[in-house]
């Protein structure tokens, strides 16, 4: 599987690992079904900006790398700049994800939008971007597809 320069820097040299003590938010996607499961915590100030950003992921190097990445993309951003990161943009930022690995960034995607929901709850504030997202850590990801490639 080949995996580009940004992704194996991202893996290497991850940036933002930790935790934040009293986070404004923290996510939880993943399972342990699955063996990638990552935790994104955020301190947002009171302008809604995104101050800090720290993440603790259990996974392979693709896991790691879109955490870092994912991190990355929202620091210094707004909430509402910070709903816009897709999967398909943290892929992108990484100059792609094998097609097995895609799985990775959507599970970076969901960890930012579980933390911001986590924010709201405790604030108590509406995020309207946020109406009808559900957290989804029971999806199929495909591992056993890598392992047939022998």
């Amino acid at each position: 599987m080949q995996y580009s320069e940004k992704v194996m820097d991202h893996f290497m040299n991850p940036r933002n690992v930790g935790q934040i003590e009293d986070p404004s938010g923290v996510g939880e996607v993943g399972n342990a079904k699955c063996g990638d499961i990552m935790r994104i915590y955020l301190d947002i100030d009171e302008n809604q900006i995104i101050q800090d950003v720290k993440f603790m992921t259990f996974g392979c190097g693709s896991a790691i790398a879109s955490s870092s990445m994912a991190t990355e993309m929202v620091k210094g951003k707004s909430i509402h700049e910070a709903l816009a990161v897709t999967n398909k943009a943290v892929a992108e930022a990484l100059d792609g994800l094998p097609p097995v690995k895609m799985h990775c960034s959507v599970l970076a995607e969901q960890a930012i939008k579980a933390a911001l929901i986590d924010y709201a709850k405790k604030h108590n504030i509406h995020i309207p971007e946020l109406d009808g997202v559900v957290i989804d850590d029971d999806h199929d990801h495909h591992h056993d597809i890598e392992e047939d490639e022998e």
